[in-house]
């Protein structure tokens, strides 16, 4: 299993940016997708964005053309860049990483987003 570790969560202004990191270690599996979660309260988890080991991109419709997601391989880390962030942006931000031949899902333990209207 991979451990994830996020980090960058915060409070921000409406219309204001945060970026988040997530780095993975402790596998020997090669990590095929990772992705961005989040949970409001009384909400169920949704994805955010998506990134393939290829680079593959997609994105929930309500974050498109506002929210980035990139990964660098060598240092085993996505991100996710936020901008003109709403308060409806505001949860807990989950990291994934789904590796391996069987596509074992690992999750890190979360981040709060908070965004001020």
């Amino acid at each position: 299993q991979v451990h994830l570790v996020e980090s960058g969560g915060g409070l921000v202004q409406a219309g204001g940016s945060l970026g988040l990191s997530c780095v993975a270690s402790g596998s020997s599996f090669s990590i095929n997708f990772m992705g961005w979660y989040r949970q409001a309260p009384r909400k169920q988890r949704e994805l955010v964005a998506g990134i393939t080991s290829s680079d593959m991109t997609n994105y929930a419709d309500s974050v498109k053309g506002r929210f980035t997601i990139s990964r660098d391989n060598a240092k085993n880390t996505v991100y996710l860049q936020m901008n003109s962030l709403k308060p409806e942006d505001t949860a807990v931000y989950y990291c994934k990483a789904v590796s391996g031949p069987y596509g074992m899902n690992s999750w890190g333990k979360g981040t709060q987003v908070t965004v001020s209207s």
